[in-house]
């Protein structure tokens, strides 16, 4: 007897019994890689490619139609991933707020209670509710820790356009509120050009510790071309701060590549500074924000 399909859809446990599909043969699937669990209780065939839609529907299976999809959920049904990595390999709850008037939510796999929320904060994908991803910056701004709020923040100005003058608009409404005063401090702070959560950390890092902005994701040029794109610069000094990530770095062709180039900078009058994720936690003053702040007289 042939055996029913998986929906194309993203499908509850109790969606799967109807069409036939017993809970043994769910596990299965999943330990196969056949099905892949979107959040705890949604599933979705493997095969289905990944999309804001397809995110926001699974999330709408096992949420309250009074809720919106707050915080990290909703970084990352906008594509922001904001969760820590000891989170990665399990399915982390909702975080999901109702309006004013609504009971919260009391399922297990949901975090989160009563929020005030405007019209203009959050939109609807999927059939789900979903706070913008204005709102999502600023809220993520005031609950993470501070470099994985600053992360955050640059992320949403770099994927969705979020702008430092609509952050300041919207930061008025936060008075009072938990996090505020950090995301007051972090807002100005925010930049676009940052293309991951590590460089936000070291530019966070470079202006803590009150040494001067330098320019993200700089070209130099080789006979009037632009050629070789730095994480960071200051051109005026001839210095350069690079992010290496174990994650694409480590590759060895990626390495390699990296070696040629920053041979040549050197050779050609640049000072090479690269940072790793071990340099964070270098002593109270980081080796390479002593070398920094060597290279450039401050």
């Amino acid at each position: 007897m042939m055996q029913p399909p998986f929906p194309v859809r993203p499908f509850t446990t109790g969606d799967a019994a109807a069409l036939g599909i017993t809970r043994k043969r769910l596990r299965l699937a999943v330990d196969q890689g056949l099905v892949r669990r979107v959040f705890t209780g949604a599933f979705v065939r493997a095969d289905v490619p990944d999309s804001t839609e397809l995110r926001a529907q699974a999330a709408a299976l096992v949420m309250s139609e009074h809720s919106v999809l707050c915080d990290r959920t909703a970084a990352w049904i906008h594509g922001i991933d904001v969760l820590r990595y000891a989170e990665l390999d399990v399915i982390p709850p909702l975080e999901t707020y109702v309006l004013r008037g609504h009971d919260p939510t009391d399922r297990h796999n949901c975090q989160g209670g009563t929020r005030d929320l405007l019209p203009e904060d959050w939109q609807e994908i999927g059939g789900v509710r979903v706070t913008t991803p204005l709102r999502t910056a600023l809220d993520l701004a005031c609950k993470l820790p501070r470099r994985q709020a600053m992360a955050a923040l640059d992320a949403f100005a770099h994927e969705h356009g979020v702008s430092v003058a609509e952050l300041r608009r919207l930061l008025v409404r936060y008075f009072r509120r938990r996090g505020v005063v950090q995301a007051r401090e972090l807002v100005p702070l925010t930049d676009g050009r940052i293309e991951s959560a590590r460089e936000s950390w070291v530019n966070l890092e470079i202006h803590d510790r009150g040494l001067p902005a330098p320019e993200p994701q700089y070209w130099v040029l080789v006979d009037g071309v632009p050629t070789y794109r730095v994480d960071f610069a200051y051109p005026h000094a001839r210095v350069i701060v690079e992010y290496d990530g174990e994650e694409f770095h480590s590759k060895p062709e990626k390495k390699a590549a990296d070696e040629k180039r920053r041979e040549w900078l050197r050779r050609n009058g640049w000072r090479v500074i690269v940072v790793t994720k071990e340099n964070f936690d270098d002593g109270p003053t980081p080796s390479w924000i002593i070398e920094l702040r060597g290279y450039l007289g401050v």
